[in-house]
């Protein structure tokens, strides 16, 4: 006989990675929030950064290693264009829960950590290039209570382990979600290497609280299947217009993909089921009309 079995699926979460691509405009950011909620996604998240604290001065004094995509002189001014200081942030996170949307942001630094910690959001994420910052990962586990999202692009399976037992110290895995991630913008397919959230969650499933997939490449077909190999977390860079001047835009959806994103997810969720008994009640008619009858 064969055992009857369920795969049950929670509802998959995107996640608008709008970072920074705003270009320092408030205006622009809360036009991304707003398309963002309308899209049906269920957080839209920025990137904080202390500019004086993760760059030398050297980094800070440099031009920047892409000119064309630069809004200053140097990386240092380029960065503090398109920074929000924290008043902003809390603007922006009172306008998106005004919209029933989650706002979100990415921390660099430790100091960027504590000030976004201040507005107590439902989440915040570490990205690939920090974390390996356990002085601020210090910050978030020990002064903070929400969810800590991590992903783990450009990072050994060592590394991988040494995050979540960081956590684990203070029993406090059971709110991380960590995130299959390939640093690269944009990624091609042949290196997304989707598999690895299989590894991830094999590894990870009974030590932290999900699975996440952060996606940098083009399109919207594998995310579909991000989601059916485990990653209930779709994170995707957005902006309004790809062809804007700057880094991330090239690797992100514009706002019909989005939306298209959001409703393909709920699709696919919805069809993620066994039958509860052998003939739907949807099949019946046809099976009335077209089903071969032995004689």
């Amino acid at each position: 006989m064969i055992k009857r079995y369920e795969m049950s699926y929670n509802r998959p979460k995107v996640i608008a990675e709008i970072g920074c691509n705003h270009k320092g405009d408030m205006k622009i950011a809360k036009e991304l929030i707003i398309i963002a909620a309308q899209s049906g996604v269920d957080v839209a998240k920025f990137q904080k950064r202390n500019n004086r604290e993760l760059l030398t001065e050297e980094q800070y004094n440099q031009p920047h290693p892409n000119p064309i995509n630069s809004y200053g002189d140097t990386y240092g001014a380029h960065r503090e264009f398109l920074e929000f200081d924290l008043n902003q942030h809390k603007e922006l996170k009172e306008f998106a829960e005004s919209l029933d949307i989650l706002y979100s942001t990415s921390v660099w630094d430790t100091t960027s950590a504590e000030e976004i910690i201040s507005l107590d959001p439902r989440l915040i994420k570490v990205p690939s290039a920090c974390n390996n910052h356990f002085e601020m990962l210090r910050v978030l586990r020990d002064k903070y209570k929400g969810e800590v999202h991590i992903s783990f692009g450009m990072t050994t399976k060592d590394e991988e382990e040494e995050i979540v037992s960081f956590f684990e110290e203070e029993n406090q895995g059971n709110r991380l979600v960590v995130y299959s991630c390939t640093s690269g913008y944009p990624v091609s397919f042949e290196d997304i290497c989707m598999l690895e959230i299989v590894r991830i969650k094999k590894n990870f499933k009974n030590r932290v609280k999900s699975i996440g997939f952060s996606g940098h490449h083009l399109g919207i077909a594998v995310d579909i299947s991000a989601y059916t190999l485990g990653a209930e977390w779709i994170e995707r860079h957005f902006t309004l217009d790809r062809t804007w001047k700057g880094t991330d835009h090239a690797a992100s959806l514009e706002p019909a993909g989005l939306k298209k994103l959001a409703r393909d997810l709920r699709a696919t969720h919805r069809s993620l089921s066994l039958k509860k008994i052998d003939i739907l009640p949807v099949e019946r008619s046809q099976r009335d009309k077209l089903k071969f009858r032995r004689k």
